[in-house]
């Protein structure tokens, strides 16, 4: 029988070891999601004030919201019942909060001027032949002479409104023309929602 009680108390310390070691490696564990979480939190907040900086702007981005689908579909980790992850959410609050000034801001601005999308969609309806991104920016530049309008930025906000059918795209050659598309629909309130 001694020999049964030695091997019982040999899985006994065995376990017990096992057990402390698991309870580490959980909140190692634990930790490290908790800092993921902070990190990912910043992020998705970057992420959702730089689209409605954009969105500002006027400039349509077609992968914000396939990016901003997945981040939303992410499932939440579990919350640690006891822990000292309040010091990083509370880091992670002010950043929310001047995020939303600075989405308020932007969202004031572009409501005083209308949107670089709405200008180009604009001057494209009044125009009877098609015309290159920098035929646009130009004559935008010479109506809207206290913006400053890239060619870039034109040609992007363009193919965002080609992607919704608001616009036509032919190629002549080399270049690129656009023109206003006969179902072109004015600018409907989903383009400002995030």
């Amino acid at each position: 029988m001694s020999k049964t009680t030695e091997l019982t108390s040999q899985y006994s310390a065995q376990v017990a070891s096992d057990l402390e070691r698991n309870l580490k490696e959980q909140e190692n564990l634990s930790g490290e999601i908790e800092a993921l979480q902070a990190r990912l939190a910043s992020v998705q907040h970057d992420h959702t004030v730089l689209v409605n900086l954009q969105q500002a702007l006027g400039v349509p981005a077609p992968a914000a919201a396939a990016v901003a689908e997945s981040a939303a579909s992410m499932p939440a980790a579990r919350k640690k019942t006891t822990g000292t992850s309040g010091s990083a959410k509370k880091s992670a609050a002010p950043r929310k909060r001047s995020g939303k000034k600075i989405a308020a801001e932007a969202s004031a601005t572009s409501s005083v001027s209308p949107t670089l999308v709405d200008l180009v969609r604009e001057h494209l309806t009044g125009q009877s032949e098609p015309r290159s991104a920098a035929e646009i920016t130009t004559a935008l530049e010479q109506l809207h002479p206290e913006r400053t309008v890239k060619t870039t930025v034109v040609r992007t906000t363009l193919e965002g409104l080609v992607a919704k059918s608001q616009a036509q795209r032919t190629k002549q050659g080399k270049s690129v023309y656009y023109t206003a598309s006969d179902t072109a629909a004015p600018a409907d309130s989903g383009e400002q929602s995030v």
